[in-house]
């Protein structure tokens, strides 16, 4: 295959794979579930221009420059952002809105910081500066004066350039904030008659471990969703709930289990009694 026909095949490919993502997004109407699947027809199609690239040979540096600074990070950035999207919704299942705005605004120190970490190539790549191409994006080839990402070396050398993976989680940081932003902004029209523990006049006033120690044993007797969900799902919810953070609970479980009588774990080795 000629280098240009595999330019134009990608660029062909790619449109083809926005307009199935699309077409996803009509048909489902499950936001998770959405995104599930559009990662995995990214995936496919990321497995496609690998299989294309890893055996081919460019004809010359402007078409693999082309390849990897402006095509293949296209594919690259949608599999980063939708799965950090699936990691995000799949953490806030059921959560309140204290705990969502939390988790919203530890993601976006995340993506600041990264910029603060990369602000030197951000730059370069911004401005479509040109001047380092040659060694940021030819394969087989890269400097070491140069900042590297530090995971480099476990990238396939055949299917990468020393930055384009880099250019890849700009354009995916940049959609993830604006996924953020527009997850904050429904969290701010919540109607006022919809439940938020943000708001409720109940407070936990007696010391954290009391607390950690009735959730326990809450949770291992099978008292919610008759056993289905995690103990850091019970704990969110409390935590919400109550309006207290019950920090590093597993530590607390711990002496928890190490105590001599503990009618806490007497309790949970019972045959569960909270079922319906």
């Amino acid at each position: 295959m000629e280098s240009k026909l595999l330019i134009e095949k990608t660029k062909e490919l790619f449109t083809g794979l926005e307009t199935q993502i699309k077409n996803l997004k009509t048909e489902k109407t499950n936001q998770l579930e959405f995104i599930q699947y559009a990662l995995m027809e990214t995936d496919e199609a990321i497995r496609t221009i690998k299989s294309w690239v890893i055996k081919h040979d460019f004809d010359c540096w402007e078409n693999e420059i082309t390849f990897f600074k402006k095509l293949k990070p296209l594919f690259i950035a949608k599999y980063i952002y939708f799965s950090k999207v699936v990691a995000l919704l799949s953490a806030t299942p059921g959560s309140g809105i204290k705990y969502k705005k939390k988790l919203y605004e530890q993601e976006f120190e995340k993506i600041h910081y990264f910029f603060l970490e990369n602000t030197e190539f951000i730059s370069y790549y911004r401005r479509k500066a040109t001047y380092l191409d040659l060694k940021y994006f030819m394969r087989f080839k890269y400097d070491l004066d140069v900042k590297l990402a530090p995971d480099f070396h476990n990238y396939d050398e055949r299917f990468s350039t020393s930055h384009d993976h880099l250019i890849a989680t700009i354009l995916a940081h940049d959609q993830y904030e604006l996924f953020l932003k527009k997850q904050l902004q429904q969290l701010k029209e919540t109607p006022p008659g919809e439940p938020s523990y943000a708001t409720s006049g109940l407070q936990w006033t007696a010391p954290k471990v009391a607390l950690t120690e009735l959730v326990f044993a809450l949770h291992h007797t099978h008292c919610f969703n008759g056993g289905n969900t995690s103990l850091s799902e019970t704990v969110k919810w409390f935590e919400e709930a109550l309006s207290v953070d019950l920090g590093n609970y597993h530590n607390t479980i711990a002496e928890i289990r190490n105590r001599k009588s503990n009618p806490i774990l007497k309790a949970a080795q019972r045959k569960p009694y909270c079922l319906s």
